[in-house]
C-alpha cells in the first residue's frame, strides 16, 4: 500500500530532533543498486565518501540521488548517480535537480543574512519595526529572531491558504498579520514547517528596497551571482527532464521507521503536527502531478529545488569569509552562535522532541548532530540536508529522491557525513575522476 504524497512528506517533515534510524530495505531496490554507476569525482583524501555514496545504492536502498562538498571553498566531493525516474528508468543526470523540501529554509535563510549583512535587518528588531501591520493580535512584541526560531507561535494558518492565496503575495500578508499565535510567543517552540517561509518572504519584502519576494532575491542576489542551480521558484522554462521523480514509502516501512507519537499527530487534524504540515497548504502544495512540482509558485519552507552542487556552493559561501556575498563578519558571528531556547526549552511542540533553530536555520544539536557545533543548515523531508561547518571550512549537501522514512538523521546521509568527517583533515591535492 502507497500513502499520499501528502502524508508522507508530513510524516517525513524535517527539521525533527531526534533519530530513528530505517530498518527495513526493499530487497527489489537493493538488487537493482547493485547495476548503479557511480559518476563524478573525489579529491585525493576523500575517496571514503565516495564508497559510502555508492553503499547508499547497494546497502541502503537508494534509488538516485548526489552528493556535494566545498572545502576551504574548492569542491572536493561531487558524485551523482542512479535513478532520476524510476517509472522509466531514466539516470540521474549531472544536472538532475530535485525536490529538496525543508531542506529549502537554509537557502531561504540565507536570504534574510545577506539583507543583514547590507544592514537593512536587524534580528533583534521586532518583526512590527519593518512590518506594522503585523502588530495584531498579539504579536506586537514577536522579535525577528524569535520568528526565525520557530518560537512565535505562529505554525499554522487559520484562514484558508491555497496555491492561488500563496501566489498572492498581498493576500497572503493580509492574513498572516491577522493571524493570532497559538500561545503567547517566545514561550514555546513549534516548528513552523510551512508558514516560515512565508513569513519570511514578506518581510524581506518590506526591508528590501526593491520589494522582491524572497524567491525573486535568492534568484538575483545569490543563486545568479553564484552560478548555482537552485530555485525557491521554479520557472516554465526549466524541462521536466531535469527534475527527479520521487519514490514514496510503502505503508509497513513508514510504519516501522516513524515515532508512533508523529505517526498518531499525522491522523488527528486537531494536532500542532497535522496543522503545521498536512492541511492549509500543507508539504504537498509544491508537487504538481503534471509537471512534476509547482511553478512559478514559492514557498520557501519546502518548495526549492536544485541539486547538490547548488547547496554545497552557496553553504560554503557561508562556511569560509561570506566574500562572495558581501557577508559581514557580523552575520556570519550570528549564525554560528548557538540556539536561543524559549522559556520552554528547545521541546519542539510539533515535532515532540528537542529541537535547536537559529535564524531560519537548524543548528547542531545533542539529537540531531551534524558538523561541529557552530554548524547551520537544514534537512529536508526524505533524506535531504544541506549545511555550513565553520570549523572545518565544509559546505556540504545530499540529495535523494527516494523518500526516506527517518526523523532525523537519514542513514544515508549519516554514513556520507562519517565518511567525510574522518578524511577531510587529511585530503589534498587535486581531484581525481571516479567515472
Amino acid at each position: 500500500m502507497k500513502l499520499s504524497t501528502k502524508a508522507v512528506l508530513a510524516l517525513t517533515a524535517a527539521g525533527a530532533a531526534y533519530a530513528f534510524v530505517q530498518k527495513r530495505r526493499s530487497s527489489l531496490a537493493d538488487d537493482a543498486s547493485k547495476l548503479i554507476e557511480i559518476h563524478g569525482f573525489v579529491s585525493p583524501g576523500f575517496e571514503a565518501v565516495r564508497a559510502a555514496f555508492a553503499e547508499n545504492f547497494s546497502k541502503r536502498g537508494d534509488i538516485g540521488g548526489a552528493c556535494c562538498v566545498y572545502h576551504k571553498g574548492e569542491k572536493v566531493v561531487d558524485l551523482w548517480g542512479g535513478i532520476r525516474n524510476q517509472a522509466t528508468g531514466e539516470p540521474w543526470e549531472e544536472d538532475t535537480m530535485v525536490i529538496v523540501h525543508s531542506t529549502t529554509k537554509g537557502l531561504a535563510a540565507m536570504t534574510l543574512a545577506v539583507a543583514h549583512s547590507r544592514g537593512w535587518l536587524d534580528y533583534n528588531a521586532l518583526v512590527s519595526d519593518y512590518w506594522p501591520e503585523f502588530a495584531q493580535n498579539g504579536k506586537e512584541k514577536v522579535t525577528v529572531r524569535q520568528l526565525l526560531a520557530h518560537q512565535a507561535g505562529l505554525f499554522a494558518f487559520d484562514e484558508p491558504v491555497d496555491k492561488k492565496t500563496v501566489a498572492d503575495l498581498d493576500r497572503i500578508a493580509e492574513i498572516m498579520a491577522r493571524q493570532k499565535p497559538a500561545w503567547e510567543p517566545g514561550t514555546r517552540q513549534a516548528y513552523h514547517a510551512i508558514t516560515l517561509g512565508f513569513y519570511e518572504s514578506e518581510l524581506l519584502r518590506r526591508v528590501d528596497p526593491q520589494h522582491r519576494s524572497l524567491g525573486r532575491f535568492f534568484q538575483d542576489e545569490i543563486a545568479t551571482p553564484l552560478g548555482v542551480d537552485f530555485y525557491i521558484r521554479l520557472p516554465e522554462s526549466i524541462p521536466d527532464s531535469r527534475l527527479a521523480t520521487l519514490v514514496n514509502p510503502g505503508m509497513l516501512e513508514m510504519v516501522r521507521g516513524f515515532p508512533f507519537r508523529l505517526t498518531l499527530a499525522m491522523w488527528n487534524p486537531r494536532s500542532n503536527f497535522y496543522r503545521a504540515l498536512v492541511k492549509n497548504p500543507g508539504a504537498a502544495i509544491s508537487i504538481d502531478q503534471q509537471r512534476i512540482y509547482a511553478r512559478n509558485l514559492e514557498v520557501p519552507s519546502g518548495g526549492g529545488v536544485g541539486t547538490a552542487r547548488a547547496i554545497a556552493h552557496a553553504y560554503s559561501i557561508f562556511a569560509n569569509d561570506g566574500k562572495e556575498l558581501d557577508l559581514r563578519p557580523e552575520t556570519l558571528n550570528e549564525l554560528r552562535a548557538p540556539a536561543i531556547p524559549s522559556t520552554n526549552g528547545f521541546y519542539d511542540e510539533c515535532l515532540k522532541g528537542d529541537t535547536r533553530f537559529l535564524l531560519g536555520f537548524m543548528k547542531s544539536g545533542p539529537q540531531f548532530p551534524f558538523g561541529s557545533s557552530d554548524s547551520f543548515g537544514a534537512p529536508g523531508a526524505g533524506g535531504s540536508i544541506g549545511f555550513a561547518d565553520p570549523q572545518a571550512n565544509i559546505g556540504y549537501a545530499y540529495v535523494t529522491n527516494r523518500m526516506g522514512t527517518t526523523i532525523g538523521g537519514d542513514q544515508r546521509d549519516v554514513a556520507l557525513r562519517d565518511a567525510l568527517y574522518s578524511a577531510s583533515d587529511i585530503a589534498a591535492g587535486s581531484c581525481t575522476s571516479v567515472e
